[in-house]
């Protein structure tokens, strides 16, 4: 797609999955091009690899670089997990649980929307350029069979309101309340 083209969007949504794997698929011309999109207007939603790519990587690992140089690393849910129910507590003192599965915790860049357990941000946004961008480390659109096996204290459509209410203020470049 051409950059021009691009820019006619208002929002990206960029997916979970394996980060490394995503960013080794994009092209430098087509990291460019997004890259460029955001900064010139179009807005940016990125959930777990999607948050991952927004921030910047070392060679050989291809990245968005939406942070100025702000690299995530790893949130910890915990010795040896990998996926799990996590509490996210948002600035007005609400807690999520929230589907996790190695996704980041984003310090160091943006306004922080939710907080894990240890204080870390889960959830932050902010501006590149033009765009505005809004990054998650938990999957809040989770289905129910997403859940199995995991003990949740919020239901799935709790949760899925929540990845609605990010949506909304990514498209319509609504800052969310923050710490």
């Amino acid at each position: 797609m051409a950059e021009g083209r691009l820019r006619r969007y208002r929002l990206m949504i960029f997916p979970g999955g394996n980060f490394v794997e995503i960013g080794d698929r994009l092209t430098p011309s087509t990291t460019v091009k997004i890259r460029n999109g955001v900064h010139e207007g179009l807005n940016y939603l990125g959930i777990c690899a999607g948050a991952f790519l927004a921030g910047s990587f070392p060679r050989p690992y291809n990245s968005l670089n939406l942070t100025s140089g702000v690299q995530f690393g790893f949130y910890a849910a915990g010795h040896g997990v990998r996926k799990t129910a996590v509490a996210i507590t948002d600035a007005g003192g609400s807690t999520l649980d929230q589907y996790w599965e190695d996704g980041p915790q984003l310090a160091g860049w943006g306004a922080v929307v939710a907080k894990y357990p240890d204080g870390t941000p889960a959830v932050v946004q902010g501006t590149f350029g033009d765009g505005w961008v809004i990054l998650t480390g938990v999957h809040p659109e989770a289905p129910e069979s997403w859940r199995r096996g995991m003990t949740f204290g919020t239901p799935s459509s709790t949760d899925n309101a929540f990845a609605a209410a990010l949506i909304q203020a990514a498209l319509n470049r609504t800052s969310l309340p923050h710490f």
